[in-house]
Formats: structure tokens, sequence, C-alpha cells
């Protein structure tokens, strides 16, 4: 069972501020400590990193302290895991282990197997385990469950492009970035997956894919780190509007009546297209911000798990579908080119 530290009640009444901290302090753990100092009722207690020097920097830098990974456990409420996606499966153990309620960033797991363990494993211990897609939080995002209350959708459409980064990445484009937008779409359509069909470049630096879900849905996902001008948007196709919603600027527009249309103008006939746009107002904030607050919410006041590790896996499981189809197709044009060129007088030996 999880520990219920001094201070914390089990009705959820809080009687001093929870203890937070963050093991794996690189890009985005830095950011989860910078947003665990400033949350109210919350108090960053420390960080952990394998690279004491950087723990210690970050520590410095929020006014905390850098421990071990095994006393930090000892000290906090809650964690955010925020190591290279090799290890998350091992520390979220570590806090399972701990009674420490964690949110483990994407993705989740390496192992699907493994993943479904540690699900179980915090059930069993009363261990909150949340995943860290971000862009559930996203404000705009939040906002589509009323404005999709009724609404059929036949088609979503997402791009999330960028052009290259300074740093180095583990995983390629699908798992990295397009993943957000797998989870985002698997949240929105209450449907089992039907068919993949996806490509890539071969540095795995651009891809798209197309997902069929069995009730008839399509969604069509694209994501680079080749882009020159980032975008990030998701468009929502139905019968009788379109949903767009733009992350960057936490905005939705819907797009109802376009149609075109021929007036008679001083004896000439003049063509018009009109279109009715809505903008509903969003309540614009930080995601981080609001993720970490529905995590703490969720660990010490009973609130529900907005990103569940069965959420995380399913994700895992798309991306890993999208990756290994794009392969597939990339290996099929490579036999088919060998082909060509050996058909070829130039090709012929």
């Amino acid at each position: 069972m999880s520990r219920e530290p001094d201070g914390l009640r089990a009705d959820g009444g809080r009687e001093r501020p929870v203890r937070a901290g963050v093991i794996g302090v690189g890009s985005m753990g830095t950011n989860h400590a910078r947003v665990y100092a400033e949350l109210r009722g919350v108090e960053l207690v420390g960080v952990a990193d394998a690279d004491k020097e950087r723990a210690a920097e970050v520590a410095a830098d929020f006014g905390t302290d850098a421990y071990g990974i095994e006393d930090l456990l000892e000290h906090v409420d809650v964690v955010t895991v925020a190591v290279p996606t090799p290890y998350h499966a091992s520390v979220a153990r570590q806090c399972i282990d701990a009674g420490v309620h964690a949110l483990v960033e994407k993705p989740f797991v390496d192992d699907l197997g493994v993943g479904a363990e540690l699900a179980a494993l915090a059930e069993d211990r009363g261990v909150v385990l949340q995943v860290g897609h971000i862009e559930r939080f996203n404000p705009a995002v939040r906002a589509l469950p009323d404005l999709l209350d009724g609404v059929e959708p036949i088609a979503i459409t997402a791009n999330r492009l960028g052009p290259p980064l300074n740093r180095e990445m583990g995983d390629g484009v699908v798992m990295d970035l397009m993943i957000h937008d797998i989870d985002v779409v698997l949240s929105l359509v209450d449907a089992a997956v039907d068919r993949v069909a996806a490509t890539a470049t071969p540095d795995e630096q651009y891809a798209t894919a197309q997902v069929t879900f069995d009730n008839g849905v399509i969604a069509s996902l694209t994501a680079s780190r080749l882009t020159q001008q980032k975008t990030r948007t998701l468009d929502i196709t139905a019968r009788d509007r379109l949903i767009r919603v733009d992350y960057l600027n936490q905005s939705v527009q819907i797009f109802r009546q376009s149609r075109p249309d021929y007036l008679r103008d001083n004896g000439g006939v003049r063509y018009r297209h009109e279109v009715v746009m809505e903008q509903p107002m969003i309540n614009t904030g930080e995601p981080l911000k609001r993720e970490l607050q529905a995590f703490v919410d969720a660990a010490t006041d009973g609130g529900p798990v907005l990103v569940t590790p069965a959420d995380g896996l399913r994700a895992i499981d798309l991306a890993r579908r999208i990756e290994a189809d794009a392969e597939a197709t990339l290996r099929s044009v490579g036999t088919a080119v060998a082909a060509e060129t050996t058909e070829t007088p130039e090709g012929r030996q």
C-alpha cells in the first residue's frame, strides 16, 4: 500500500504542502522542477539525476536539494520520472515499491508487458501512476469533449512539424513527436484501430501515417523534425463542421456552412465563397502546470488520473505499429528500386 505521509490525511485534507521531487533533470525534467516550485500547496523537496553536477545545478536554481534516487524517494509524496525512456520501468518500479506516486514521462515504457505489470503493481499498492502526455492538458484539447458532444467525426488530421533540434534524440519522430497526437486521437475516438499505413524518411526525421478505426474514422498524422516552420494543429472533420485546434496558440476555430455561390453583378457573374467561423473562448494556461496540478490532485485528493498507464500503453502500441509499417514501406520501396536498377541496361551485369 502507498504510505500516508504525516500531514497528508486519507480524506484528502492537506495539513502541509505536498512534497514533490523530480528524477532526471534534463530539459523536460528541469521544467517539471520549475513548475513544482511554482505550484500552490506543493514544495519541491529535491531532484535526482545520474549526472550529479547537473542535479546540483538544477537544485541550486530552484532553491532545493540534490539527492540520489533512493534518498529522494524517502522524502517525497509525489515524483516525476523524466529519465531516458529505457530507464522508465526500473525507476517507476522503485517509486511504486517506495509508495511514492509517480508521473512517468512519455513514452511510458519500452516494453508493453512490463508496462502492464507496473500498472497492476501500482494499483495493488495504491500508488497513482500517471503518464506524461502533456497535450491532453492543453486548454484547447481540454475543450474538445464539450465541442464534440453529439458530433460524429469523419476524419482527424494532425500536423506536428518543426525544424531540426540542437540536441540528440534517442527516439525517432514517431515515438518522440507523433505519439502526442496518437494519444490525443485515441482519447477522442472510441473505437479499435483497424488498419495502419505509414511511411517515413530513412533517418526517421519525417513520418506520415493513416490510421483507420473500425467505426470508419480516418486519422492522418504527420510529424517532422525537418520543417522550417513550427506547426502544431489538429483538424476534426464532421459533416456539418470543421473543428481546428492550434496547440501553440491554444485556440479553437469552428467552421460551418462553407458553400460556394455565384452572384450576378452589373450584368456579370461573380464568384463568392462564404463560411461561418466561430471561435470559442478558451481559458489559456501552461499545459505542464495543469498536468502536474492534476497529478498532484489525483495523488493526494483522490482526483481522477487523466492519463492512465493503459492510455500510455495504447499510444505506444499504435506508435510501434506505425513505425513497423513505415519500415516495411521503406524496405519495399528499396526492393523495387533495386529491381528496377538491375533491369536497366546500365544495371545488368
